[in-house]
């Protein structure tokens, strides 16, 4: 495919582009054009590993026929000899390259590089899920902050044996929602609960739903469409209950979405918090029925975000955690619940590559 004709004149086309958005970029005229210098520099940054890799691979082309000719051509047996191995050594380097290379020409998810609302429930298993909850919300915590995103609680429901029936966060940095987008699911944990007197496995569930962030200028909700109660938050007791109405109930009437918040003090900053998650949700909603319409096209897919999808399975007694969808199991769970989930998630998206690559292979 990379010899291809065809293929070789679209890769000169970009690398030639390339070199115009990065004049552009310098030209104080652009400059001074913020809309237009975002967008270049933008369209800079998508281009330019893919035409740097394309122009390794091209000069690799070069070396790997000058090793050819030299294997051809050369009378000393010696340098014959170094010149088939300098071109085995650039073939094997050659093949990974363009592996690489047709990876960064796959379609970009358009919400890979956009800030992430991660929202985590209780699900079957009473007291003991919503303590698996909060297991799972520190994991996601401390995978955050190995990545260096910043964390923000924007509400929660405490369970009555500790953990949560219900918390969400929002998560900004560099491709939040690239590498936690296949953590939708249901997550499920076998173990013997704090609880338990008599010590029998137990097994309950959570459910995790990652959201993109969705601008205001990206979905536009009319003033019309909401319906906003607000009331006195509660609480523990004592300082934590609010002795004004600033807690906030915003009810998305079409679609009947509803978004309580009530940890600010302030209504205003409630509202803001609120109307954040709801055009996530409002979002995921508008996918999640689109998807379903297309269900046959995601059946390559790792995961298809569908929340009632058992994912993953953490099994205490037997150290192992078990992603189902791609059957990878590691041990060491209490590695994995303190957020080292890396290499559970860089598996999940090799494996989506390389079936988007056989789609677009057979396609």
């Amino acid at each position: 495919m990379l010899e291809q004709r065809g293929f070789i004149d679209k890769m000169e086309s970009l690398s030639r582009r390339l070199d115009e958005v990065g004049a552009l970029l310098t030209d104080h005229e652009i400059i001074g054009q913020r809309a237009k210098f975002m967008a270049l520099s933008k369209e800079h940054a998508e281009l330019s590993p893919i035409v740097e890799a394309w122009r390794r691979y091209d000069k690799m082309q070069r070396d790997i026929a000058q090793a050819r000719g030299m294997i051809d051509t050369e009378t000393d047996p010696e340098l014959r000899d170094m010149a088939r191995e300098d071109l085995a050594q650039l073939e094997g380097a050659r093949a990974a390259l363009g592996s690489e290379i047709q990876i960064l020409l796959l379609p970009k998810d358009p919400n890979d590089s956009k800030n992430t609302i991660l929202e985590i429930r209780g699900g079957t298993g009473g007291d003991e899920a919503a303590i698996f909850a909060g297991d799972l919300f520190r994991m996601y915590t401390r995978f955050a902050e190995r990545n260096g995103w910043k964390v923000e609680l924007m509400s929660a429901s405490e369970g009555s044996s500790g953990g949560y029936k219900e918390i969400v966060m929002f998560i900004e940095g560099k491709d939040v929602y690239a590498k936690l987008k296949f953590e939708s699911g249901v997550h499920r944990v076998q173990r013997v609960p704090a609880t338990e007197t008599q010590g029998r496995i137990h097994t309950s569930a959570a459910t995790v739903a990652v959201l993109p962030e969705v601008e205001e200028v990206d979905l536009k909700i009319e003033d019309k469409d909401l319906r906003i109660d607000v009331y006195r938050s509660s609480g523990a007791g004592g300082q934590s209950v609010n002795t004004t109405d600033s807690a906030v109930r915003i009810t998305h009437i079409p679609t009947g979405i509803q978004v309580a918040m009530q940890d600010e003090r302030s209504q205003h900053k409630n509202k803001l918090k609120g109307m954040k998650v709801l055009r996530s949700r409002i979002l995921d909603a508008q996918q999640a029925a689109r998807q379903a319409e297309e269900s046959s096209m995601r059946k390559s897919q790792v995961g298809s975000g569908d929340r009632s999808e058992k994912i993953r399975t953490y099994n205490f007694p037997q150290d192992r955690c078990t992603d189902h969808r791609i059957g990878l199991t590691k041990h060491n769970l209490p590695t994995v619940m303190d957020g080292h989930i890396g290499d559970i998630i860089d598996a999940l998206r090799a494996h989506d590559q390389a079936a988007a690559l056989e789609s677009q292979a057979n396609g």
